[in-house]
This record gives structure tokens, sequence and C-alpha cells, in this order.
């Protein structure tokens, strides 16, 4: 365990009520008498369960179990040709931030190392105001069209009428959408189970735009590396340690970063223009894909590290809130669809959650300073004094102009609507490569087994038959051998249409 003194920072605060006033008997409440009723007038102790009740705020929905830490981004390499964000207008430029680590799918109290995405997210504070990066542990995501994520994250979930996670649920919706494949074949490998929270990669897996100041933009992935390589563990690991330390990454984060031994991620990019947008053999908005590395090369970028603990945790990361749409001048969000969506969802949950005014907590103020048209709501500890809330010629704000008027927008918009329910071979190709290129002998092995020790638990055979079916889609041995090892018959692949009626189709829409 971390030494003492993590935790016995004193200060030498003398006790007091709420409102300041010292109290020389915290655990002496007032009564009538030695024996008598208590009484109403006892503030301290009225307050002090009156708060008691309210001391819990709705957990997220997702995400809920995590970790955090503080530490700083550096910028290593001129990017200026990319984006005019001031973040990156000089190598060597420092930020604070805060990273929150999180499994996606458990409750609060659920094990670190579950077999699950992890959530990645980081809170750069510029001096333009937030960037924040919600990032995953993965590269893509099970779906790509946005009103597909309520129902699926709720077959991840409890069954409504048994309140017990279910394996028929989860495979009936995997096998009903079966662009899933290439995150479920990922899930499935042991990078499902990362080594502690810190020991894993990030990826922005949606595309974001970076403007320079001449209004040219490049379509832009983003990379999270871990210095020193990403650590796994197998299966049997993850559950031995879900049973005997199911917070096992809250402790290993905590303990390195006391220690000294401080987390740090190489920052990059990938880049691509319009122009090859137009001709990349995937869509560029699709959430399911990946940009092949021969042909985007990674650019570095900069470096993230943690180097400093959180105090209190309810305020430092169960307060923190994170948006895709928290973004600087210099870096714009793609049509891609599901990060539209993202960015409704994320501060709505955030408001729900945390209040109105969320942004004026300390974990999630900025640093550059606040001033809008914004008053008023619950918790409005920051109300902007006497400035008037709306466009005054008496007390007027001040405009800044932007670096670039005339940006370029999208072209190239994908044909994101028509590919998002549509299944072609184009789905199967990088799960395939995954399984046949990148897969050890000891990867597919660890595959399968992980595979048929959650699909066994499916009770229906139309179930297990159609998701063998994807698989099948992907490479006939992952069915033939998962069939066999939980004792079905094989199946024939999903039918689908073919690469070149995909690209034909594509084209003719754009």
């Amino acid at each position: 365990m971390p030494s003492a003194h993590v935790f016995n920072n004193k200060d030498g605060a003398v006790y007091t009520t709420s409102t300041g006033a010292p109290v020389a008997r915290p655990y002496a409440v007032e009564r009538v008498g030695k024996h008598g009723p208590l009484l109403l007038q006892d503030f301290h102790h009225i307050d002090l369960i009156a708060h008691f009740d309210r001391e819990r705020i709705p957990e997220r929905v997702v995400h809920a179990k995590g970790a955090g830490a503080h530490g700083e981004f550096e910028v290593t390499h001129d990017i200026s040709d990319l984006t005019c964000a001031a973040l990156f207008n000089k190598v060597g430029k420092k930020a604070p931030l805060t990273i929150r680590f999180s499994t996606v799918g458990g409750e609060l109290g659920s094990a670190d190392t579950a077999r699950d995405p992890r959530g990645f997210a980081v809170k750069i504070r510029t001096e333009e105001g937030n960037l924040d990066w919600v990032f995953n542990n993965t590269p893509v995501f099970f779906i790509r069209d946005p009103s597909k994520f309520p129902h699926f994250i709720h077959t991840q979930k409890r069954d409504p009428q048994t309140h017990l996670k279910d394996a028929d649920m989860f495979w009936d919706y995997l096998s009903q959408n079966p662009e899933s494949i290439h995150q479920v074949m990922i899930l499935f490998s042991d990078r499902g189970t990362p080594d502690g929270y810190h020991n894993m990669h990030g990826y922005s897996g949606h595309t974001f735009k970076f403007v320079n100041a001449e209004g040219k933009f490049h379509y832009v992935q983003i990379h999270l590396r871990k210095d020193g390589g990403f650590k796994t563990l197998t299966d049997a690991q993850a559950g031995k340690l879900a049973g005997e330390n199911p917070d096992y990454g809250i402790q290993t984060l905590l303990e390195d970063i006391e220690a000294g031994k401080f987390p740090s991620w190489t920052v990059y990019v990938q880049t691509m223009t319009a122009e090859q947008a137009e001709k990349f053999r995937y869509n560029v908005l699709d959430l399911t894909k990946v940009w092949p590395h021969a042909d985007f090369p990674l650019r570095p970028v900069g470096k993230i590290t943690l180097n400093k603990n959180i105090q209190n945790y309810f305020a430092e990361i169960e307060q923190v809130a994170f948006s895709p749409s928290h973004l600087v001048h210099g870096i714009e969000p793609s049509a891609d669809p599901v990060l539209q969506s993202r960015f409704f969802s994320y501060p709505d949950t955030h408001r729900h959650r945390l209040g109105v005014n969320y942004t004026q907590l300390p974990v999630n103020a900025p640093l550059s300073p606040i001033a809008n048209f914004q008053r008023d709501g619950f918790m409005a500890f920051n109300n902007q004094g006497n400035r008037p809330n709306y466009q005054s010629s008496i007390q007027a704000l001040s405009y800044k102009p932007k670096v670039y008027e005339n940006v370029e927008h999208e072209v190239f918009l994908g044909t994101a609507q028509a590919d998002l329910s549509e299944i072609t071979e184009l789905d199967f190709e990088q799960p395939r490569a995954l399984w046949q290129k990148v897969f050890s002998d000891v990867d597919r092995e660890h595959f399968v087994g992980n595979v048929a020790g959650h699909l066994k638990n499916a009770k229906s055979a139309e179930v297990k038959a159609r998701q063998l079916s994807v698989f099948a889609a992907v490479d006939q041995s992952i069915a033939d051998r998962i069939a066999q090892a939980i004792g079905v018959p094989t199946v024939k692949p999903l039918q689908v249409k073919s690469a070149a009626e995909a690209i034909r189709f594509k084209y003719s829409a754009v």
C-alpha cells in the first residue's frame, strides 16, 4: 500500500461547522438532559445529517469506475503547418492536465480488471481554454451509428428482469450488428484486459480536423502511445485480480506516481488531406475502421506525463467533466456522426450529474478568464460580477478575431448515412488482418478461449450461431475453433456485399 504520508498531510485545521463556527465536541449531539430527546437547534448535527443524506451524486451511466492523476503536456515537435492552436505554437511549451482512466460497462464498485474497453480522458488547460481528449484504449468502437449507442449500452449492462449481466443480450446485440466485429476481436484478445490503467495506449478513434493559420485543414487521428509499451493480463490473471484486488488499477497508478515512476505517453497524429480522404478505401468518418500506419504514418507531437497524485478523489476525479466538444481554436470536429452525437451527450450528462455550472468547479475551470452571458443556476459561484449578461454597448466585451477567417470546410463528408447500417466486406478486412497478421499463435489461442468462455453462457442456439457466422465472415477458422470449444455445430459465413460493390456504391454516392 502507499506510504502513510500520502494520506496524512496535517494542516492544523480547527474543526468547524459548515459556516465556519468552531465545534468543541463533534461527536456529541445536543439533547434535553442526559437521556432526553435531541434538539432541533443543534445546527451542527442537523447540517451533518442533511449533508450526509445528499453526499452521493448519480454515477456515470458509462465509465463509472475510474482513476486519475495530474500532470503536464509538453510540445516536442512543430506542427504549425497543421494547426494554429496556441498550445502547439512553440516547441517546449507546457500545459497542465488531468487524466481520468475508466472501465466502460461496470458500475462504480466493479473490478478494474474486467474485460472491457477503457476510457482515456485528458483535460489540457491551455491559454485559449480547455482542450479535452476523450479517448479510449482501442482505436475503433463497436458502432458507427449514434442512434445505436443507448441500446448497445443497455445490452452490456443488466437485464431489466433478472438484474444480472446476460450473455444472450450481449451476443444477441453484437451478432445483429456485425460492424462491431473489429472491436469485439480487440476486446476478447488480451488487449481487453490491460495491466493497470496507466499501462495502455489511448486513441481518439474519431477523426478530427486540425486547421492552420491559412484556414487549410487536415483530417487527424490522435494516438497516445505508452512509453515502454503497453502491458496486458491474461484472462486468468485478470479474473484472479478481480477477486483479490478489484481496485488494482487505482492502487497501482497511485503507488507508481508516489514512488516517482511517472507514467508517460508520446503523442502522435496521423494526418490525411481531403483529397486523400476521397480516395481512401474506407470511410474516413467510420469509427469501426483504422487508418493503416503504412499509408498514414505516425507523426510525433508531444509528451504527456503524470507526475502528481490527487488529493481528493471526489473533487478531482468524480467531478471532473470531459467532453469532446471542449475544443480550442485550430482544432475542429469532423462530420463523424458518433462524434457529433457525443458533442451533445457529454455536456448534457454533466449538467445532470454536476449541475448547470459544472464548468465552474475547480477541476473543470479553465486557466483563461471566463466572460460570457451565462448567469445564475445552481452553484453559480463565479457569476461575473456586475458585467451585463447581454451584448451591451455600455459595458461591452471585446471580441478576439480568429486567426483565420475563411477556413475551408469539408467537401468530402463520406457516405456516412448510407454506410451506418449497411454491412459490406470492407467491415471484415481489418478484423481479418488483425487475426491473420497481427495476432500471434498465443493471441489466437487466448482469443478463442476468451470468446468461448463468454459465448458458452448464452442460452440461445440462434444467437450463438449468428455470432459464429460473423466470426466466420472474418475467418472460417475462428468460427470452427470457437464452435468446437463450446460444443455446437460450425456455421457458414454471414453473407455481405463485396468490397468492390461497396466501393462502387461509395463513390457513386459522393
